[in-house]
């Protein structure tokens, strides 16, 4: 199979069933400092092929473009570690050592690109690459900034678009937008991100659930009667429970926001994958009755990154243990370029108690 042939197969599996991805994205610091990326990523059609994906330093790496393998030719300053779907080179969250982490997140019908130009192949790109690109190109996201009008990104699917996450072990994330071929930058400082629409029109709906509070409402009278709270959080009723895009943004935000502070890097892990179990979509609801497919979940893996002391972990729908990827423990100098699945066997483990005599 040729590399136009693989691309081919990869855009018809990702881009004719963008209303399968529901990818969900929160970060939380931690009071020792600590940051932490985190998100899930969904697909409703099936088993989505995930690896972990690790880079050396100085490998080179070439762009795909829409004829295949034969776009910008670039080498890694920094070795990177990342989960990829589809295609090795399709990750789609990861971090470099240098402590820049990096995520796509599709964005169907708002985004658009440069139109596909084959005489300018030396300087392009098809969108799921460019977490690739840039984690293994850069260490700030002002220097993503400067740089990203210098490529032309192009896609594989008319109405497929992605938009990008990118954040610094400082706690500072931006969200990328490409609309009409131009790249706007958005500083992220809600700390959530979905799909479309555009990040501002995300903020922009906030202001619908201005009413929303955490704890219980009060009781008030009316009408001579007295009305109570019926069960707890009543501070939250009218908050979106589907998962479309807008509503899990508004979920995530309030969540974020009222979620406590946890005291270590790692604590703040464990609450970013609490928060985000309830973002797990059940198969099922995304498909006509009788017609879903014979997986788990819809939400195929939930990754949490920690920027500050660059550990990876993961979990997938098969087996919701968490798993650790440490880049100290990486020679990136020395590591082959290489990908491996996130599940050795997808299956989940179960721990049998023997009940003491």
């Amino acid at each position: 199979m040729t590399a136009r042939d693989i691309l081919i197969s990869a855009a018809a599996a990702c881009g004719g069933t963008f209303q399968a991805v529901a990818c969900t994205g929160i970060s939380l610091t931690a009071r020792d400092g600590a940051y932490v990326q985190a998100r899930t990523i969904e697909w409703a059609r099936g088993v989505l092929k995930s690896e972990y994906v690790v880079i050396p330093r100085g490998e080179r790496l070439v762009s795909y473009t829409p004829a295949g393998a034969d776009g910008l030719t670039y080498t890694a300053k920094y070795g990177i570690v990342g989960l990829s779907v589809v295609m090795k080179e399709f990750i789609a969250e990861g971090i470099n050592e240098a402590g820049l982490s990096a995520g796509f997140f599709f964005f169907p019908r708002y985004g658009s690109y440069t139109e596909y130009d084959p005489a300018q192949n030396d300087r392009t790109m098809i969108d799921m690459q460019l977490t690739q690109w840039i984690l293994s190109q850069f260490s700030t996201i002002d220097e993503v900034k400067e740089a990203v009008s210098k490529v032309r990104i192009v896609g594989t699917e008319k109405d497929a678009a992605i938009h990008w996450r990118i954040g610094e072990s400082s706690g500072r994330q931006a969200v990328l937008e490409i609309v009409g071929g131009v790249p706007h930058f958005y500083e992220n400082k809600v700390g959530v991100l979905t799909n479309a629409p555009g990040f501002e029109w995300h903020l922009t709906n906030l202001e619908n659930y201005v009413n929303l509070f955490p704890g219980d409402a009060p009781s008030r009278r009316l009408s001579g009667i007295e009305l109570y709270p019926i069960g707890g959080n009543s501070g939250f009723l009218g908050i979106p429970g589907d998962y479309t895009p807008p509503s899990r943004f508004v979920r995530a935000a309030f969540y974020r926001a009222t979620a406590p502070q946890m005291a270590t890097a790692f604590g703040t892990v464990q609450q970013c994958f609490h928060l985000l179990n309830t973002f797990d979509v059940p198969i099922g609801i995304e498909h006509p009755e009788g017609e879903s497919p014979d997986i788990p979940s819809a939400t195929q893996w939930t990754s949490a990154i920690d920027l500050t002391n660059r550990r990876v972990y993961y979990k997938t729908a098969y087996n919701n243990t968490i798993r650790c990827i440490d880049l100290d423990d990486i020679d990136f100098s020395r590591v082959k370029y290489g990908s491996y699945p996130l599940d050795r066997v997808q299956e989940q483990p179960v721990e049998k108690i023997t009940v003491p005599r």
